[in-house]
């Protein structure tokens, strides 16, 4: 008998294809299948967050996807009598390498993450869990069934996951009523550079700039009094004419879908040796353009977590920290998304005059507000993003008021800080000025880490202000334990506990 697969990955989309990269870099053998027969060739999710940038570039991919996408600093909202121009991420980003949203196609974003890897054509039919591992059934595209052993197996495959109906883990919640266009084209008469919002009484439209497999995105609410069915360029031009008049001309469309939107979540995303990631534990709006970002940062979050596991540095008691740290983001998410949809598209009176006529009297207040605009960005950016209150999150003795907490990201201020923790593993920071850190202590820390851990003196450009601190930063970029002073004994614990040495 064949040796089991340390991890079979269901679902080819930019969640399984960052969990199979990560999976890579530290050398597990696994499988990543996908039911589709090739790559996605369209733009379908099209905005990469900084956070997700960030977790990408430990595994070396935020360069590529960089140079490849479209850097858009501004958002034309086009309202009733004039036009408001808002800087996206101006401000409340200045603590990242990527203080901007990167527009750039899924099918772009997916050859970027290793999407050749994926073995196409291949679904899942069947799993069973057996003693130490999960045995699985798939079918190839000749129509040949193969058994498939794993110790995990993580459902990375969509909506209509078969990982989730297989491991009896409930879908909850609602679709919504209204149904939606979506095309990749050319435009006519339409500002370049920029994303460009029409919010009018008869609904909305968004295009946002691609560059590739066409210039534009557009994305819009189908009028009520629309003919259901399929879509064509002229009727997507006479939305168009309907919401924003005869400014723009649609051509030259590559793709055009309609669809309904959902907002539901996995009750768990953990059942045994399966796990759940990406739109198979939450799917909701594109609002902030959160999905394929929360679901890259599904993977990155569990990743690690199973090399630690696979490779004897980890216990199960880790692999239950991922739906203790990741199922209140999604929550979160599904929550925003839901609340910006529904204001976004009701037809309640109400609403309505709240949106249309309240809203653009409001906004340029709003948008002189720093610290408004600020903390939205943070959200959007998913830089504020904590586990503050996982297990596996830890403060130490005389834990520092100010600067990073346990369960925070770790800040690239002062700027490269975050090329110190740039290859996969855990990272100690030593910070303070003229500090003699006890080398007992350390060869107590790195003692039979050799490899799993790595330690950098900072000195006194840190986040931290005032004396010694000492950070260890997880695999995925947050800090798992942060105390004052050079007394060790607490990070030896916390490190006896989830990054044991045998």
């Amino acid at each position: 008998m064949t040796e089991p697969l340390d991890v079979l990955v269901v679902g080819a989309g930019p969640t399984g294809l960052a969990l199979a990269a990560q999976l890579r870099a530290y050398g597990l053998t696994f499988r990543i299948i996908d039911r589709s027969l090739d790559l996605a060739h369209e733009s379908r999710a099209l905005a990469i967050q900084p956070r997700t940038l960030e977790a990408l570039a430990s595994l070396g991919l935020a360069d590529e996807l960089v140079a490849r996408g479209n850097q858009a600093v501004q958002l034309r909202m086009h309202l009733p009598r004039r036009v408001l121009s808002l800087p996206l991420f101006d401000i409340g980003c200045d603590d990242t390498p990527y203080p901007f949203l990167l527009f750039l196609s899924q099918a772009e974003t997916e050859d970027v993450l290793g999407g050749r890897l994926a073995e196409r054509g291949t679904e899942l039919l069947k799993l069973t869990a057996e003693g130490d591992g999960v045995v699985c059934v798939v079918r190839r595209g000749d129509g040949t069934e193969e058994e498939v052993r794993a110790r995990y197996v993580v459902g990375c495959d969509g909506a209509h996951s078969t990982v989730r109906a297989q491991a009896g883990i409930a879908f909850e919640g609602r679709a919504y009523p209204q149904t939606f266009l979506l095309a990749d084209l050319e435009v006519d008469g339409l500002e370049a550079g920029a994303a460009h919002a029409y919010l009018t009484d008869a609904g909305m439209l968004f295009f946002f700039p691609l560059g590739s497999p066409a210039s534009w995105r557009m994305l819009a609410m189908r009028p009520p009094d629309a003919p259901d069915g399929d879509i064509d360029l002229g009727q997507l031009q006479e939305i168009t004419d309907r919401y924003v008049g005869e400014e723009l001309r649609l051509r030259d469309p590559v793709w055009m879908t309609v669809f309904r939107l959902h907002n539901r979540g996995a009750a768990h995303y953990r059942s045994g040796r399966v796990f759940l990631a990406g739109d198979s534990a939450h799917i909701h709006s594109p609002a902030g353009a959160q999905g394929m970002n929360t679901g890259i940062q599904d993977a990155l979050n569990l990743g690690w977590k199973l090399a630690a596991v696979c490779r004897g540095n980890g216990t199960e008691e880790l692999l239950d920290s991922y739906e203790a740290e990741r199922a209140p983001v999604g929550r979160t998410v599904l929550r925003f998304t839901d609340r910006a949809f529904t204001i976004g598209t009701s037809r309640h009176p109400v609403i309505r005059l709240a949106r249309n006529r309240l809203a653009p009297l409001l906004a340029p207040l709003a948008l002189r507000s720093t610290r408004l605009r600020g903390a939205g960005f943070r959200t959007l950016s998913e830089l504020g993003i904590h586990y503050r209150r996982s297990p596996a999150s830890v403060a130490g003795p005389h834990a520092p008021r100010r600067g990073p907490r346990a369960g925070d990201r770790l800040p690239d201020l002062p700027r490269g800080l975050q090329d110190h923790t740039a290859i996969p593993g855990w990272h100690l920071l030593l910070a303070g000025q003229d500090v003699i850190w006890p080398e007992r202590s350390l060869d107590a820390v790195t003692r039979g880490r050799a490899g799993l851990l790595t330690v950098h003196w900072i000195g006194p450009e840190c986040p931290w202000p005032g004396g010694p601190v000492h950070g260890l930063v997880r695999p995925d970029g947050y800090f798992g334990y942060v105390a004052s002073g050079t007394d060790m004994a607490g990070l030896c614990a916390y490190l006896d506990r989830w990054l044991p040495t045998g």
